[in-house]
C-alpha cells in the first residue's frame, strides 16, 4: 500500500466587515510542494501537483474565532468551502493592521483518514479600518508580476508559470515600493487595504501568496477564480469572474473609494472603465501598465482618449505612477 499524503486546509486570505464573516478555502491532500525548487523536472512535477489535486470532498470544516466562537462550513465536490455569515462585534478581534486571525480544522471524528501533521490550520480575514482613505484593487499578471500574456501563443505564460519557481519570480521594478506608499497613504500612518484580484485559478494561490510575500508587497486578500467546467458555455452577457469579484468589493465597502491598477494587455481597460462608469463616486483613479504590443496599446489609448469620469494614467514605469499619486494627494509628497 502507498502511504497516503496528510490532509491540509488552505485558508485563503479574505475580506469582511465588522458584522460579516466571509471566508474561503480548500481542503486537499498535502503534496508538499516546495515553492523554492529549481530544475525543469522538479518544477514540472510541482506544476502537475498544483493542478492534479486530491480534494477532500463533502467534509465539515470547523472555524474557530478567538477562544470560544465556532462556525462551520462544508466542502463541495472540488474541496472548496465558503462561509458567509452575519456576526456581531468582529472589531474585538482585529489587530492594528485590520486582520482577524482564525483557526481552521477538520471535524476529525468524522474523517476516516488520520491527519498526520495536526488538525490546526491558520487563516486571516481583513476588515479595513474606518480611517482608511481609500482601497487599492490590483491585478497581478503583467501588473506586478511579469507573466507574458501578450506573448505569441502565450508561450511566455507557460514558461513563467510552470518552469519558474515562485521564489525566483521577480516583481516589476518599483511596484512593491509604490504599493507600500499607497498602503500608508498621504499621512504615512494609514492602513489602506490592498486587494489582489487575478484571473488565475485558485490552484496558484500558494504560488502567488509566496511571490507577494517574498517580494515584500503589502499583505492583502488574494482573490482568484475556479476553473470553469469542461465544455461549459458562457452565459450571454455574463461578466468575467474578475469583474464580479471587484464589484463585490465595491458593494461590501460602499463608502470606500478605490484606485484600480491593471495592465493594458487583456481585459483590464474595459473592465475598469465599465466599473468606473457604474460607480463614478467610488473610483479615484485608474492605472494601466503599458505592454509591448502596438495594436493593444493603440486600442487602449483610443478607448480612453476622451475619458473624463476618473483620472486615467497609462503607466510606463512605477516612477510615473508614484509622481501621479503624489500630485493627486494619494500618497505623501
Amino acid at each position: 500500500m502507498f502511504k497516503k499524503d496528510p490532509l491540509q486546509i488552505i485558508a485563503y486570505q479574505t475580506y469582511g466587515t465588522s458584522t460579516r464573516l466571509y471566508l474561503r478555502g480548500r481542503a486537499l491532500e498535502d503534496e508538499n510542494i516546495d515553492l523554492e525548487k529549481k530544475g525543469a523536472f522538479k518544477l514540472l512535477v510541482n506544476a502537475w501537483k498544483r493542478f492534479e489535486t486530491d480534494e477532500i470532498k463533502h467534509t465539515k470544516i470547523r472555524v474557530k474565532l478567538g477562544d470560544d466562537k465556532f462556525f462551520y462550513a462544508k466542502t463541495n465536490h472540488r474541496g472548496y468551502f465558503l462561509l458567509d455569515e452575519r456576526v456581531e462585534n468582529l472589531k474585538d478581534y482585529i489587530n492594528a493592521e485590520g486582520w482577524v486571525k482564525l483557526e481552521f480544522s477538520f471535524e476529525a471524528q468524522k474523517l476516516k483518514r488520520t491527519i498526520q501533521l495536526g488538525n490546526r490550520f491558520p487563516g486571516e480575514m481583513l476588515i479595513p479600518s474606518q480611517n482608511s482613505s481609500f482601497g487599492v484593487i490590483s491585478d497581478i499578471d503583467d501588473t506586478i508580476l511579469h507573466t507574458g500574456l501578450v506573448s505569441i501563443l502565450k508561450w511566455r505564460v507557460l514558461i513563467n508559470t510552470f518552469l519558474t519557481s515562485a521564489g525566483r519570480r521577480l516583481a516589476l521594478e518599483g511596484t512593491p515600493e509604490f504599493y507600500h506608499l499607497l498602503h500608508r497613504g498621504k499621512t504615512r500612518q494609514e492602513t489602506n487595504p490592498i486587494f489582489y484580484v487575478s484571473h488565475s485559478p485558485w490552484n496558484l494561490y500558494r504560488y502567488l501568496e509566496y511571490f507577494l510575500k517574498k517580494n515584500n508587497f503589502p499583505k492583502g486578500p488574494i482573490i482568484l477564480r475556479s476553473f470553469p467546467k469542461p465544455f461549459s458555455k458562457k452565459v450571454k452577457g455574463e461578466k468575467p469572474q474578475k469583474q464580479k469579484e471587484i464589484l463585490n468589493l465595491l458593494k461590501t465597502y460602499p463608502k470606500l473609494k478605490f484606485i484600480l491598477i491593471g495592465d493594458s494587455g487583456e481585459h483590464d481597460p474595459d473592465i475598469y472603465m465599465e466599473i468606473a462608469n457604474a460607480y463614478p463616486e467610488n473610483v479615484m483613479a485608474i492605472y494601466l501598465r503599458t505592454v509591448n504590443h502596438k495594436s493593444k496599446m493603440q486600442r487602449v489609448k483610443s478607448l480612453y482618449k476622451n475619458y473624463t469620469v476618473s483620472p486615467v494614467l497609462l503607466v510606463e514605469n512605477s516612477e510615473e505612477a508614484i509622481a501621479h499619486a503624489k500630485k493627486h494627494g494619494f500618497i505623501a509628497s
